[in-house]
Formats: structure tokens, sequence, C-alpha cells
């Protein structure tokens, strides 16, 4: 079986001068397998003890989802698991202890680097039947020609958002139940009980890592329904691996898998009413060109590829939102663009033009670094990898790295929604309809405004917030993406800088429910 080393991995940590990183170890399994890092346990700057108290998205209450008081660690339920438990740590097997090392990353960061793996796996636009018509792929048959889910850039944010809020909720009220019956980790109840990673004084039931685990399971194998073998042994391992470090018994690993998937289960709920059934609605089209055209846009976006494809997810627009309401979208939109044949539109065509012509290479690198296309794990994907890497090199405990993806993850779904409303609402052409060329893939929907500028702006806007060290990089590392769009040849500048501000007015927006969470931070 061919390993292939993954260097999206090593490239993102080199700017972290490769913190963590101490060996490598093969998880994807099937026809191949990608060899990923396996970074270091920390133990975390803080417990966050108090996050029990923090306000949940989906979830009414903390205590909404019940969870039995656990036995008392002198019972002899109890102590017949510690002796279980000892038996199992003295006959570890080499892969059991790579496993341990690797979950020990953090559950959260984990999971949110499966999820991201399974968008870039599925991140392949339908081809062309003979006929010339695009089949849509059927989530029924989700391994059939063409595979289910298209992974776009919409679909990966809905995705990782909705396994963020789960993964947030679910650790919320794992939090209040820790220190509502506070429960030792074993090796602080039984000094006989070795571990492989850091303990600390959090009550260890329910246990953490198995509320993620579940949460993240419950999601995952509805919004990727053909990797469902895959994803049973992702859990079954992320179980596993906290009773092979000493970390948990048998009854704090089923309390947190009972509370994960019961808080998964609500969250796919609101997850099934949110709109997105409706989002690939193609008769609205029509509706759509008409209506640009009374606002003046004189030649709406047509589709490039040949035979034309239909646009994508027309009506995601449409897709209920997390942290503002439809009049605040409405109210928030971008303006009308510049129109073709305008003075200002002849200005920013000829700069491209001019970029066509003479492009640097430092341009052409830009361009293909933030490209973030077809097989890649787009751009919410490339956000959520920067978030996940923030929270662990600030040594955010799990509930806290859960609320900074969940932030991130929001935000950069209400990006997606707002960006592709205010595409379809004013139809704008792409520069391809007037002679330029692109080398890194050309967008099947309308041009403003830039959708890596959006998820960008709102992505760094929130890292930013919470971790102000870092705002000034973030937001130059936003500026750069979505500059690329224009190095690319791909979008006009005022798609891009009007992106940047509605990005960032959408991230704001998420800072304002981070404030109010009862968190403190």
């Amino acid at each position: 079986m061919k390993k292939i080393f993954s260097t999206i991995a090593k490239a993102f940590l080199a700017p972290f001068g490769g913190w963590g990183l101490v060996l490598v170890f093969t998880f994807w399994g099937c026809d191949k397998s990608i060899v990923e890092p396996t970074l270091e346990a920390y133990t975390p700057s803080s417990l966050d003890e108090r996050a029990g108290t923090w306000k949940t998205y989906v979830l009414g209450a903390a205590n909404e989802i019940a969870v039995a008081e656990p036995k008392a660690t002198n019972s002899a339920e109890y102590q017949a698991e510690l002796t279980k438990l000892k038996t199992t740590i003295s006959t570890l097997t080499p892969e059991q202890r790579r496993a341990v090392e690797y979950w020990g990353a953090g559950a959260a960061f984990r999971w949110n680097e499966i999820a991201r793996e399974l968008a870039a796996r599925y991140n392949l636009a339908p081809a062309a039947n003979a006929d010339g018509k695009y089949p849509v792929p059927d989530a029924a048959n989700p391994l059939a020609d063409p595979k289910y889910p298209f992974a776009n850039p919409p679909y990966t944010a809905r995705a990782l958002a909705y396994m963020s809020v789960a993964q947030y909720d679910a650790l919320v009220a794992a939090w209040h139940y820790k220190y509502k019956y506070n429960r030792q980790a074993p090796s602080k109840t039984d000094s006989g009980v070795s571990t492989l990673l850091p303990v600390t004084a959090l009550p260890a039931y329910p246990s953490e890592d198995a509320v993620v685990a579940a949460a993240s399971y419950t999601i995952l194998v509805r919004m990727f329904p053909g990797e469902v073998p895959f994803l049973d042994g992702r859990l079954a391992e992320a179980k596993n691996a906290r009773l092979w470090a000493g970390m948990n018994v048998d009854s704090d690993i089923a309390a947190g898998d009972a509370l994960g998937k019961a808080v998964g289960a609500k969250i796919m709920a609101k997850a099934a009413t949110d709109g997105m059934s409706a989002a690939n609605n193609q008769t609205l089209v029509p509706g759509f060109i008409e209506k640009a055209k009374a606002l003046g846009i004189k030649e709406p976006w047509v589709s490039q590829e040949t035979p034309a494809r239909p646009p994508m997810l027309p009506n995601y627009g449409a897709v209920a939102t997390w942290n503002f309401t439809r009049p605040q979208l409405v109210a928030m939109r971008p303006v009308m663009p510049f129109v073709v044949g305008s003075a200002e539109w002849q200005k920013e065509l000829a700069e491209l033009e001019a970029i066509n012509k003479n492009q640097t290479r430092e341009q052409a690198r830009i361009a293909n670094y933030w490209s973030d296309g077809a097989g890649s794990y787009t751009p919410p994907g490339h956000w959520h990898r920067e978030a996940a890497n923030l929270a662990r090199k600030y040594k955010l405990s799990e509930v806290c790295t859960a609320r900074t993806l969940a932030l991130v993850g929001t935000a950069v779904m209400d990006a997606g929604v707002a960006c592709w409303e205010t595409k379809y609402f004013y139809m704008t052409p792409r520069p391809q309809q007037f002679g330029l060329k692109t080398s890194i893939g050309l967008p099947n929907f309308p041009s403003y405004t830039s959708g890596h500028s959006t998820f960008s702006a709102a992505a760094a806007t929130v890292l930013g917030s919470i971790f102000p060290a870092e705002a000034e990089r973030l937001n130059a590392a936003a500026k750069e993406a979505s500059e690329s769009r224009v190095y690319g040849l791909i979008h006009f500048r005022v798609d891009c800088e009007l992106g940047l501000v509605h990005g960032k007015k959408i991230g704001e927006y998420a800072i304002a429910r981070a404030k109010a969470d009862n968190s403190g931070l």
C-alpha cells in the first residue's frame, strides 16, 4: 500500500516552526493511505471549569440531555472497571500506542482534520454525460458516479459548521456534568493506572473525547454517507484510544458516546430544516436573471463550460444563517457593482488584461496557493485548518477549541450564504466572458462578490478577535486570499474588495455572539 506524506500538513506546520511534530501515522484506509502528522499532547492553558454555563447554539440548556450519575469510585462496579483498564494498558500493541499519540493531539482537532480530508476527497464536480447533461449526485446511492456529495465550498462550509456546533454544544453539556458529578480520572483514583497522555484536574465523566467523537461521527455519516465504514473505524479507534491511554474507564466512554450522539441528532434535526434541500433549485435561475437585468446588469453571467453547466447551488443564499437574521443579511448586501461598459468596469478589465500579459512569479504563486479548487478542502477548509492549528498553538482546552471552531464555522457558513445570495441577486459576469483565460479553475457561478474574499475576511475577523496577537497576520492572509482571485483572473477587483468588506461585517456578527456567550473570553 503506497503511503503518501501529507504535504499540505507539512506546509501549514512550517510557519509554526513544526511545533509538536513528533512522528507520522497512517490513518486512511481503503485503496490508499495518507500519512498524517501525530502531534504532541499538551496540558491546556486553562480547564475552563465554567464552560458548562456557556451559551449553546442548538441545545436549550446544558442539561437538556440527561446524563446519569456515575458509580462512585469506591463501588464494586468502578473498581472492576479499574482492574479491566489496568489489564488493557499492560497489553498494548505498537499500533495501539500510535493511535493514542494520534488522538492525543485533541479530539476536536483530529475530527476537524478528518472532515476536511473527506471534503477534499468529495470536492469533484460531476462530469457531463454523453448526451451533454450533468448528472446530480444521489444521497441514496453515494458511491455511484458522480459520488455524493459534491463537496464544493458552500457544502464544505455547512458540513464543518454543523460538526463544529455539534462538538461545542456537546462539550458544554459534558462540562456541566463533569463538574456536577466530579468523578476524577482513573489515575487519580488508583495510582496503579499508568497513562500515556497528560492528566489534569478535569473530571473524567463523561469522557470529552468520546463526546466529540460521537457528535462528529453523527454529523459526518449524514454529510458523507458513503464513508460509513471508514467513520465507524475512526469512531471506534477514537474511543478505544482513551482506554489504551489510561485516561478513562468504560463508563466514562459510554456516557460520552451517548451524550455526543444525542446532541449530534439534535444538530442534524436543525440541519434538516435549514433550506439546504432546495439550494440547487435550478428553476429559480431565469427569475434571478430577469431581476438582475431590471437592476441594470447588462450582461448577466452565463456558464463558460462546454456543454454549459447548470449554476452551482443558485438558491444557497436562502439557507438559514447562524449569527444574523434574513433582514440583516439583506441590509448588509453589498451595493450594486460596476456594470459592463462603464468607465470603472473598463478600468478593472484593463487591470486584468495587464496581469494576463505580464503576470509576475509572485502573483502566480499567490493565485495558486489560494486556489483551493477541485480536490482541495476549499477556502472554508483552509480557514478551519488555520483555526484548529491556532487552538493547538495557544493550548486551548477541548471545549475552548470547539468554541473557536464553532465561531469560525458558523461565520464561514454565514459568509457562504450571504455571498451566494449576493451572487445570484446581481448575476454579474466573470472576466472569462470577455476573453480572459485562467489556469486555476473556473467557478461555475456569478462573479460578484468573491467567495474567497468573503469567506476569508469573515474567518480572519473572528480569529483575530480570539487571538489578537495573530490579527495582523490573519488580516494580511485574508487580503492575499482576496487578491489571489484577481491574480488568477477569475474576479474583477471590485468583487474582491467589497467581498472583504462584506466578510468583515459577517465576522463581526459572530464576534458579537462570542461576547454574549458567557465564556468571558
